[in-house]
């Protein structure tokens, strides 16, 4: 019932990796979950210049806002793929993202897809949340904290997903504790105060 987030105040361009930088407990987090639907706001939120704030989390989904949580919620029990199915709209990919192409943006997905989701790496799943994600075909991304406990091989992994991203023509708000991936990928970075 407290008010977390006083005075956030920005916007994502089309294309545009911008990182969301704080200090624990300075609000990214909940501002990515607000803009999602997931928390309640006040104040406005807009996007393609009509008001989301206090719709629910799956229309806001279906206007084409993707969100890959921190704690990468898969389900476990069904398999890779029956997970990347879970992402697509109406039960079938559509738009500019095919499983195919999940498979070849994330071989080891591919090598995995009979696979149950529970069983993946941290760094599996991590790839498994934000591939789900894309197969819903947002035009913007907000991704929470994915490099979060993560060798550094596959940070670099995750790094070079998010430049992808980019060339796609995807947005993305990125919630990175990692300043060295967040100067890396980013466009712009904005660092959340008090």
């Amino acid at each position: 019932k407290s008010h977390v987030l006083h005075g956030v105040h920005f916007e994502v361009r089309t294309g545009e990796i911008v990182a969301l930088l704080g200090r624990n407990g300075s609000g990214r987090s909940t501002t990515v979950k607000t803009i999602m639907g997931l928390v309640d706001g006040t104040g406005s939120i807009a996007w393609r210049e009509q008001p989301i704030l206090g719709r629910k989390a799956f229309e806001i989904a279906q206007a084409g806002i993707g969100y890959v949580p921190e704690n990468r919620d898969i389900f476990s029990n069904l398999t890779v793929h029956q997970n990347l199915m879970l992402g697509c709209k109406g039960g079938k990919p559509a738009g500019r993202w095919s499983f195919d192409d999940m498979y070849k943006l994330f071989p080891r997905l591919a090598e995995r897809q009979h696979t149950e989701a529970g069983v993946l790496s941290g760094g599996e799943q991590q790839m498994l949340t934000l591939a789900r994600t894309l197969m819903g075909d947002p035009e913007l991304i907000m991704i929470d904290e994915p490099t979060e406990g993560l060798a550094p091989k596959i940070v670099e992994l995750v790094a070079e997903y998010l430049r992808g991203l980019k060339r796609r023509a995807i947005s993305v708000l990125l919630v990175e504790q990692k300043l060295t991936i967040a100067l890396e990928v980013a466009d712009r970075c904005l660092v959340m105060g008090h």
